[in-house]
Formats: C-alpha cells, sequence, structure tokens
C-alpha cells in the first residue's frame, strides 16, 4: 500500500472513531510497537544541469517532486557557486519549490568574486517533510578538486540531519565519495564514515540510520565491503543509474540501518533532469528493538 492509500485509511478510522465517540489515544501510544513508513531517495543532481548540459530547476524540481519522497538526499549541489547555476541557491531553491526544509553540508566555501557578494560553496544537501532536529557537517578524508596539488585530508561535506518520524529517531546521513579510479581515497572515507555514524548511533539508542549518496564506486568494489558489515544497500538488483541517459553502472545508494526494512525500491527513468537516475526507498522504520522491522 502507498503512502498516501496508508494515510487515508489512518484518517477514515480517526474519523470512524471519533463517530462513535471514542477517545483515540495520542498517536505514539496507538502506534506503538508497529513500524513508521517512511519514503527515502537519493539523487546526484549535477549542480541543477541535465545530461544535456542545461541548467533547468524547474525541470530538476519536477523530477524530484515525482519522486513523492519524504527524505531525499542531494549531492553536486552549488550554492551561489557560479555561473553555471546561476549564482542560486539550489538548495534553497528547490526546497522552496517542493516545500521541503533544507540543510546544506558544503564540502567547499570559498571567498566571493566580488566583494559583499554570499560565499561560493558546493556540496550535499537533506530535504525533508519533517521538522530538521538537528544538522552536522562532518569531516572525512577527501583529495581536493579546488587544490593545485592536493594530498588526502580531512575536509566538510558529509552531512546529517537528524529527525524524528511519527516518534521514531532518524539519522541521514548524505555523501559525495571520491570519483578517481584510484580506490585509496574511498578507502579512507569508507572508514570515516564508518566511524562517524557508529559514534553517532552510540549517541542516540534506538536511532534509524540512512547513509544516502553517490559513492563512485559498484556495489562489489572491494572498498566499498566494509560499509555492508553495519549497512544494507537497498537497491540490490535494481537497474544501474549512471550515465543517466543510457546507464551502464550502479554508483548511486540508498543504505539502510538496523531496524529499517524495505518494501519497495526503484530507480526511476529520469535520463534528463541529470547525469545520475535517482533513487527511491519505501521502507518501515520498526519502533523499538535491536533487530531489523
Amino acid at each position: 500500500m502507498s503512502l498516501k492509500a496508508r494515510t487515508f485509511t489512518q484518517l477514515s478510522l480517526a474519523g470512524a472513531l471519533l463517530t462513535l465517540a471514542v477517545a483515540a489515544p495520542p498517536a505514539s501510544a496507538a502506534d506503538r510497537g508497529h513500524s513508521v513508513p517512511l519514503r527515502v531517495a537519493t539523487y546526484n543532481i549535477h549542480a541543477g544541469a541535465g545530461s544535456d548540459g542545461v541548467f533547468d530547476l524547474d525541470r530538476q524540481a519536477a523530477a524530484l517532486r515525482a519522486l513523492d519522497a519524504d527524505v531525499i538526499g542531494l549531492q553536486e549541489v552549488d550554492v551561489h557557486w557560479g555561473a553555471r547555476s546561476q549564482g542560486l541557491d539550489v538548495a534553497g531553491e528547490l526546497a522552496e519549490r517542493l516545500g521541503m526544509r533544507v540543510s546544506f553540508a558544503p564540502i567547499y566555501s570559498l571567498d566571493p568574486v566580488t566583494a559583499g557578494e554570499p560565499r561560493r560553496e558546493y556540496g550535499v544537501a537533506v530535504l525533508s517533510r519533517f521538522p530538521i532536529r538537528s544538522a552536522t557537517n562532518h569531516e572525512i578524508t577527501r583529495l581536493s578538486t579546488q587544490d593545485e596539488n592536493p594530498v588526502p585530508a580531512p575536509a566538510p561535506g558529509f552531512g546529517e540531519v537528524t529527525l524524528k518520524v511519527r516518534g521514531v529517531p532518524v539519522q541521514v546521513f548524505v555523501t559525495h565519495l571520491d570519483y578517481r579510479a584510484d580506490p585509496a581515497v574511498r578507502e579512507a572515507q569508507v572508514a570515516d564514515t564508518r566511524r562517524i555514524m557508529a559514534r553517532e548511533r552510540a549517541d542516540l539508542p534506538g536511532v534509524r540510520q540512512f547513509l544516502l549518496g553517490d559513492f563512485n564506486a559498484e556495489p562489489s568494489a572491494p572498498e566499498l565491503a566494509p560499509l555492508w558489515k553495519e549497512l544494507r544497500d537497498a537497491g540490490a538488483g535494481t537497474p544501474d543509474t549512471y550515465p543517466a541517459e543510457a546507464p551502464v553502472k550502479r554508483i548511486d545508494y540508498v543504505a539502510v540501518g538496523e531496524g529499517v526494512r524495505v518494501r519497495d525500491v526503484a530507480v526511476p527513468r529520469e535520463p534528463a533532469a541529470s547525469d545520475h537516475r535517482p533513487v527511491v526507498a519505501e521502507v518501515s522504520l520498526a519502533r523499538k528493538g535491536p533487530g531489523r522491522d
């Protein structure tokens, strides 16, 4: 059953109870012991440009809206970066068009070309239908594209938001792993990711965790293997995601932790709005208990 259908059923039941003059218990009590539905997606938005190289936020917003997701992780997000995205706050613009909250985690934050203008930023973001209770921009190992002679070093751009979904605490992490053929930096990034997620999980017992992003590696890549010790690849068996017009590899992921059951997952046939295709997963969150729902 879809999220909308479930919502309609719940509202109809509530109406019936009111008609019978029976006081409905609070949602947290009524649903105790049951799972909570959630729709989660990831999308590398190519700084607002489609597979044709044309910047078109209306087209991209339409593609995002079609996902009908409660939470979306975005990669390659410009905020006042420059001419390629018309100097816009792409994260904020998409949030406004979709009527969602937004948290942006820059990888790069550079001085403006002209004094007095906003900083030029590029990174990852989370769009959410739920209030964002806290947000953190974690550092992981990176090889900068902005330095002439870069060396691997800690740098920001591993975004985390904490939500509460009908009483269930949720941590959503968004990442964009290194694109180079040499997996060494990705190996370090995976180690950093596991360490950070474990620490955050320990700080919030019972939390349900998601890792969304462009991993720039296929599921069988050795450097990703450690991730699958704590996380599950929700998109296993789904079509490839890159390049969008004619995908030949799957490098975009919704990964889920303990207490999250994957009910359905899809890679929508969206060949134009970005150079990647999105991934969207229908899941349920266990309210309590150490195992998966």
